[in-house]
């Protein structure tokens, strides 16, 4: 867990004395826990995970030792990891209600941002109005199709760009090109604009912004593991969230305050998503909380959405940049369906089974969040033999799962073909590969997220050949894994795009 020694060894002697003192005067429940290293005093395993910024993998190989569900005492927090299918299948199966609770973390509390928002809200009345918004008026099949035309506008409009980028023979920055298209199409779903063109610098602005907000939010934070301590934000995890909060809240401020005008003013209404939240109340008792309400939900719609879907094509590009036998599979079957005088359809998505596996295999291997979010057990409960206590964290190591060598044969190795010989999907009902989740927590915006990753990537690879850049090729492409709430790639991907002969932009 990525905090230096001396830092380390300061924080833990705060918390070694406040942890005492408030040790001896509570009485301890012991429970049957699941198996796992012994803990320290006090400080539990943290001392014995080491200075690592790989929790996924740290635990990865601890479940190799004692097994696919284990415990931790990290601090104060009592942690369970599952690290299977078949737990997790337990999980969402028999237990998705007692264990639905939320392990926010302490960042997440930034100006409350955490009580409103649908991401680490605990089951409630107020979870299930927001969440109800968003399945009812954003993710259903006929509100998708209602702007099919705008995705495929932004699908153009990102393929434009490319086309420009290989007339010049500049490199493309693979993420930030479909960060950038998700980030727009987002906009012109929920509020009616775009945001950024793809010749500025705003959406490269707002993607580092996403992404430490992501990794800040990820990272282990001495906050977490003591909540006593949480008072003191001795890490800066809620100060520095509250230096980005000012800049999304400033701009979420200015469109809700410009549609607000519009409507008073008797303009057309524009009957997207901003206009049904702001007709919505959810629970609001005041205008400020109401306000405070939309900023979370439009946060989470725009920082869970673009960073996901980015992420997931790019690094989708760059196992097929490694895999050529794969990528010209993948154009066989692009030029084969689609033909060259057509664009890629989201209808055409289901006659593409080979595009779908390569998706697949690349959440496999790198699925967008991957512990998902933590989970709290909202009361004691009785799991495969062990206790999981009221409160406990339960991560669920997807990442581990996708590796997992009893379930995937050569796991380690990208093979899409492994999808055309099993049916398996990631709607959540083969536990193999629930890359969104499962239950009633499952991603809300996973069908728009089928779409769009389908559709960028098949259409990025239905017009162009990829070649890496000369020194990447030469020494070989970075895979390695920037962690956080969400699995980014430490060096983000540049290709050089070539146009397919007799392929045409519009």
């Amino acid at each position: 867990m990525e905090i230096d020694t001396p830092s380390l060894l300061l924080l833990l002697s705060v918390s070694l004395l406040s942890v005492f003192l408030l040790s001896q005067k509570r009485k301890t429940k012991h429970y049957k826990l699941p198996p796992g290293p012994k803990p320290f005093p006090l400080v539990g395993n943290l001392l014995q995970l080491g200075p690592t910024s790989q929790p996924h993998i740290t635990f990865t190989s601890l479940s190799k030792t004692y097994g696919p569900i284990f415990s931790l005492q990290l601090g104060q927090v009592t942690t369970i990891v599952i690290s299977s299918q078949e737990y997790a299948k337990q999980l969402f199966q028999n237990h998705d209600l007692a264990l639905a609770g939320r392990h926010e973390p302490d960042a997440a509390r930034v100006e409350a941002y955490h009580e409103w928002s649908i991401a680490w809200l605990p089951p409630g009345p107020r979870w299930r109005s927001l969440r109800r918004i968003c399945t009812t008026e954003l993710f259903t099949t006929q509100r998708l199709d209602s702007y099919v035309s705008v995705r495929k506008q932004k699908v153009q409009e990102l393929l434009n760009f490319i086309s420009k980028a290989a007339k010049e023979g500049t490199t493309v920055e693979i993420g930030l090109a479909a960060f950038t298209t998700t980030l727009n199409l987002l906009s012109c779903t929920i509020c009616s604009t775009d945001s950024d063109s793809f010749d500025s610098g705003l959406s490269q602005d707002f993607k580092k912004i996403v992404e430490d907000v992501m990794a800040t939010a990820g990272s282990p934070n001495v906050s977490d593991f003591f909540p006593v301590l949480t008072s003191l934000d001795l890490q800066g995890a809620r100060r520095k969230l509250k230096h980005y909060n000012k800049f999304i809240r400033h701009a979420f401020d200015e469109l809700i305050d410009s549609r607000i005008k519009n409507k008073k003013e008797g303009s057309i209404a524009c009957n997207d998503l901003l206009d049904v939240l702001l007709d919505s109340q959810f629970g609001a008792s005041s205008v400020q909380e109401h306000r405070q309400a939309l900023i979370s939900i439009l946060g989470d719609l725009f920082l869970a959405g673009t960073e996901t879907s980015s992420n997931t094509v790019e690094w989708a590009m760059a196992e097929l940049l490694q895999n050529p036998v794969t990528m010209a599979k993948l154009h066989y079957e692009l030029a084969s369906v689609i033909g060259p005088e057509c664009e890629i359809e989201e209808s055409n998505i289901g006659r593409l089974p080979y595009l779908q596996a390569v998706v697949k295999e690349t959440l496999r291997l790198h699925p967008p969040v991957p512990f998902l979010l933590p989970r709290r057990a909202q009361e004691t409960v009785e799991f495969s033999g062990y206790l999981i206590p009221e409160g406990a964290k339960l991560l669920v190591n997807v990442w581990a799962i996708g590796r997992d060598e009893t379930t995937w044969p050569d796991p380690l190795i990208f093979r899409p073909e492994r999808f055309l010989e099993r049916d398996i999907d990631f709607k959540g009902r083969d536990f193999e590969l629930i890359p969104f989740g499962a239950g009633r927590r499952i991603c809300p915006g996973m069908p728009l997220a089928y779409r769009m990753v389908h559709v960028m990537l098949g259409s990025l690879l239905h017009r162009f050949e990829w070649k890496l850049p000369e020194e990447a090729a030469k020494n070989g492409l970075d895979m390695s894994e920037k962690f956080g709430v969400t699995l980014a790639m430490a060096r983000h991907l540049k290709a050089i795009a070539i146009p397919i002969p007799g392929l045409h932009i519009k």
